[in-house]
């Protein structure tokens, strides 16, 4: 878990190689492809130190012997190079899998067939930059949130801005919604997480007010044994799905944060290394969070005093989490 070994192609017949233990000098090598085989798979050898193992037309296997650490390469199943100009900030696929949305820094968020990359929505109405889109489980309708402040409901079929929710300070930094959604959840750069009633267009309450931006925000089912507190006065009957629930809280201060949805009391504050830039949830007991000096922390919510493992592959920061099977999916800013 701790050795990462890297690939990064310099032309068409070469690519830099580089293998890196925490602690250890970075080793570094180069692949050279020699010619085709008569199946038309490529012949690659390694410079010393780097072993090719097997090779397909989709992947490569190179090991690094001195480092007993080895490492599959797979080439793109699918690449869509025409929805967007540059960066893509943040992405989403439908429950279905048959949609994409996705939000970049040439300013633009659109809907696209996930099957051919064909764009079939640009969503337009956010003032500055879109920093995150999600869909409904439904997949007929996308939540986002702006640099304007402002969180916004769309059609996925026609378009159309549904509901605009004003009330943040500050730019909108992540989303998340509970259950089948009929409230959704916004944090942001002004210090708030916050709760929303879609049918109403209207605030239900500020679950937390910490001073610091939130970068990121997970909502899920809390373990049996924890205890979440009670609320100070009987929630709204336009609160659905909150009961039992636990809302984590990526902080900017280094801080990651759980806090009772129902009674916005809070249940646990773990320090890490640096500013929180994600989190999400394994399970209702496990949790995971990813820092911007790349160090990703397991957590077990009903005793945070000491993380279950930290996994540092470089310190590249971590921008996002996604579980993903027996495991998980980390992006990195390398």
């Amino acid at each position: 878990l701790t050795t990462a070994l890297s690939v990064r192609r310099r032309d068409e017949g070469e690519a830099w190689l580089s293998c890196r233990s925490p602690g250890k000098p970075t080793l570094y090598g180069s692949l050279t492809r020699r010619g085709l085989s008569t199946e038309g798979v490529p012949d690659i050898a390694a410079s010393e130190g780097f072993v090719v193992g097997e090779v397909t037309k989709k992947s490569i296997l190179i090991s690094c012997p001195h480092e007993n650490v080895s490492t599959k390469f797979l080439a793109p199943y699918t690449t869509f190079c025409r929805i967007h100009q540059k960066s893509i900030t943040c992405l989403d696929i439908s429950s279905g899998g048959g949609l994409g949305v996705s939000t970049s820094t040439d300013g633009t968020m659109k809907i696209w067939q996930a099957a051919n990359g064909e764009i079939r929505r640009l969503l337009e109405g956010h003032v500055y930059d879109v920093n995150c889109c999600r869909f409904f489980p439904s997949g007929l309708v996308v939540l986002s949130g702006g640099m304007d402040a402002q969180l916004k409901i769309w059609s996925a079929e026609d378009a159309s801005c549904v509901v605009t929710f004003k009330g943040h300070k500050g730019g909108i930094l992540d989303t998340a919604i509970v259950d089948r959604g009929r409230n959704v959840l916004s944090c942001s750069r002004d210090g708030t997480a916050r709760l929303w009633d879609c049918g109403k267009s209207a605030c239900l309450g500020v679950i937390v007010d910490c001073g610091s931006p939130i970068n990121g925000i997970a909502v899920g089912t809390a373990d049996n044994s924890l205890n979440l507190g009670m609320p100070e006065k009987a929630p709204s009957e336009r609160e659905v799905g909150t009961e039992g629930k636990i809302l984590l809280l990526a902080r900017e201060d280094k801080k990651l944060q759980g806090v009772g949805l129902q009674s916005r009391q809070p249940v646990f504050l773990f320090v890490g290394s640096d500013a929180f830039n994600c989190c999400t949830f394994l399970s209702s007991t496990y949790i995971l969070a990813g820092t911007q000096d790349g160090n990703i922390y397991q957590l077990d919510v009903r005793n945070t005093n000491a993380p279950i493992q930290v996994i540092h592959r470089s310190g590249a920061p971590v921008l996002s989490l996604l579980p993903y099977r027996d495991g998980f999916i980390a992006s990195q800013g390398n």
